[in-house]
């Protein structure tokens, strides 16, 4: 239930939990997991108290009701949660999604529609699920997850209340950002890092960081030097793909830069202000797009090297 997060998510908690008690919840909610590693059972836990008759956010009063336990088994009728059907979430499953609103009986007060890995909206699907939140129903609520809200389109980040959950793993904003970064890289599973010494992942990072500096600096030409910059110390799919996540979040802090918000990691420094001076905030919202676009890729087996020439091209907005 929605209280067990009270701590590790207080703010976004608070918010949540006058939305349900004052009965003014948003028909639609953008959902950014942070880093999160209980995002989607938070988000569950908030459908929950958003569906109960009489609005708890524990399980004190619920007495004989049984609706959580129908809701944990994935059978509750008012419920639908979309993810991606291959690469990508389909017009196809939202055009399913909208039938099935129209037709099935309303048990309840509310319907609620949840899509995973938002990002991997395409074009058609990221069209659809927009005319559905131009002309919001009452009684149905779309919660929307992402690990970027930048990777979302604008048009549908305006229509949506944005909530950013906390990175939990994070406790110290004093933290020197190689060490704030590692918390992140290090929560991931089958972490590659992890049988490194400290030595060589500080390298790998600083690596990383150095790349994304002389990329912006001189665009193309990185191609030129790819075996200096990146094949010599980023070895093997895993590794790749946790440089990608490095460089993903060092384009939000620059987008943090851009925007005047605080930087989550990194410390301000002159790349950080050269890069944000000279691309505008869609540029670099493009850019952490095509990241997270071509990280999913690393998985599916795609040619590594041929890959990073993509990047470098998808960056210089060449290629689609």
């Amino acid at each position: 239930m929605l209280d067990d997060y009270q701590k590790s998510q207080p703010i976004v908690y608070k918010i949540l939990k006058n939305a349900i008690t004052d009965d003014k919840c948003s028909h639609a909610y953008l959902i950014e997991t942070g880093g999160f590693y209980d995002s989607f059972n938070f988000v569950m836990s908030f459908v929950k108290s958003l569906l109960c008759p009489l609005k708890n956010l524990n399980k004190k009063n619920c007495h004989d009701c049984h609706q959580c336990e129908v809701i944990d088994s994935g059978n509750f009728p008012e419920i639908d949660v979309i993810s991606p059907d291959g690469l990508w979430i389909k017009k196809e499953q939202l055009q399913t999604l909208q039938k099935e609103f129209n037709t099935k009986a309303l048990i309840g007060n509310k319907r609620v529609y949840i899509i995973t890995q938002a990002d991997r909206l395409n074009k058609s699907a990221a069209n659809s699920i927009l005319k559905f939140l131009e002309e919001p129903e009452g009684n149905i609520v779309a919660i929307l997850i992402t690990d970027n809200i930048y990777s979302i389109l604008s048009t549908i980040r305006s229509r949506c209340q944005i909530l950013r959950l906390k990175n939990s793993q994070i406790v110290d904003k004093n933290e020197p950002w190689h060490e704030k970064l590692k918390q992140i890289i290090l929560s991931y599973k089958n972490n590659i890092l992890e049988k490194e010494n400290e030595e060589n992942i500080n390298l790998k990072i600083t690596k990383v960081i150095e790349f994304v500096n002389y990329y912006e600096k001189y665009h193309l030409n990185t191609m030129l030097y790819m075996g200096k910059l990146w094949n010599d110390y980023i070895i093997g799919k895993e590794e790749i793909e946790i440089a990608y996540e490095i460089m993903i979040n060092y384009y939000k802090d620059i987008l943090n830069y851009i925007l005047n918000k605080p930087l989550e990691i990194f410390d301000i420094n002159n790349n950080i202000k050269e890069i944000a001076q000279k691309n505008s905030k869609e540029e670099i919202c493009q850019k952490i797009n095509k990241l997270v676009e071509l990280k999913d890729l690393i998985k599916y087996n795609v040619n590594t090297n041929l890959l990073m020439d993509k990047l470098i091209i998808s960056l210089e907005g060449v290629i689609e």
